[in-house]
């Protein structure tokens, strides 16, 4: 069956010209982008600034979790790496995005719950 044909005879809208119809339409559209936004889009973005200050925080000599897991001592800074000693004469650079958590004093690295 042609889509066009099933459309041509869908009934007419029900209470005159329709205005009303396409006012409780676009009621409804915002309302779904208002939830969509205070649901998802603003935690989104405030989880965003919190880890760009997590990263801005970093500085020599904090212990840190990278994302894989590893455990280190921060011994450099670049602009975009970080230099990790993670043993006696053993040093590892990773990007800063690949730090997960910073632990301070007397911290002990966090549990993830799934």
């Amino acid at each position: 069956m042609n889509i066009s044909y099933v459309i041509a005879m869908a009934p007419p809208p029900q209470g005159g010209d329709g205005s009303s119809s396409l006012f409780s339409t676009l009621i409804m559209f915002a309302l779904i982008i208002g939830i969509f936004y205070f649901l998802i889009l603003r935690p989104q973005q405030k989880r965003q600034k919190e880890r760009q200050k997590l990263l801005e925080a970093v500085k020599k000599g904090d212990k840190v979790v990278t994302a894989g897991g590893l455990h280190g001592t921060v011994a450099g800074l670049d602009d975009k790496t970080v230099l990790l000693q993670v043993a006696d004469n053993v040093k590892m650079k990773y990007e800063r995005s690949a730090i997960a958590t910073i632990l301070r004093e007397g911290e002990v690295a966090p549990k993830e719950v799934k």
